[in-house]
């Protein structure tokens, strides 16, 4: 009688053990999938060269977002003086269903006077228009954006925001702008920018 008592106990025992250790398994919440970040692309623009040879890429957006980051080699002189005034331009995208030339948007750069300068910069109906929006260091990343609104353009950095007018209505039709050096002349050695695109509806 007792052996059978002490077998019956042995087994409720193993029972709740085997049970417990069930619980804990379907009670474990199970760890969170893992998002990884786009990872930054580097366009090089090579010595000789204006821009970076980026496959075309179409785009149907209200928005342009990404993350761009400057090495030493956005520091350069111009053979011509007047142009080292020139503005670069760094990213963005044609707009109203036309060529860049006609109507886009882009954010543009230029070092001059010591500073890498970053620029609003488009196009509205063929004529260009820029606005001075800030100044960046080397090996830093910043986050640019630029949306495209009814009538205008506003662009975001680092705190600050321009607008500019805007020839079309609703979401922006187009295609991808990449970085190109130039103004008149052509990039006086390889010119690297890293960028991480952000863009949510294109």
């Amino acid at each position: 009688m007792y052996s059978f008592t002490r077998k019956v106990q042995c087994i409720a025992a193993f029972s709740m053990l085997l049970f417990s250790a069930c619980q804990s398994v379907i009670d474990t919440p199970a760890p969170a999938p893992i998002v990884s970040e786009p990872q930054a692309t580097i366009y090089t623009i090579k010595q000789g060269e204006h821009s970076s040879n980026a496959p075309v890429k179409l785009l149907s957006s209200s928005s342009v977002r990404f993350m761009a980051t400057f090495d030493v080699s956005a520091i350069y002189e111009t053979s011509k003086k007047e142009n080292q005034a020139d503005i670069n331009k760094l990213y963005g995208m044609a707009d109203c269903r036309s060529d860049h030339h006609s109507n886009s948007a882009r954010f543009g750069w230029r070092w001059y006077n010591g500073n890498l300068e970053i620029h609003a910069y488009t196009y509205l109906n063929k004529a260009r228009q820029s606005k001075l929006v800030g100044t960046v260091d080397l090996n830093k990343a910043y986050t640019y954006e630029i949306q495209l609104d009814d009538n205008k353009y506003v662009f975001i950095f680092d705190g600050k925001t321009v607008e500019l007018p805007r020839h079309c209505n609703g979401i922006g039709e187009g295609y991808q702008l990449y970085p190109y050096f130039g103004g008149d002349e052509v990039a006086p050695h390889d010119i690297t920018i890293a960028i991480r695109d952000h863009n949510k509806d294109s």
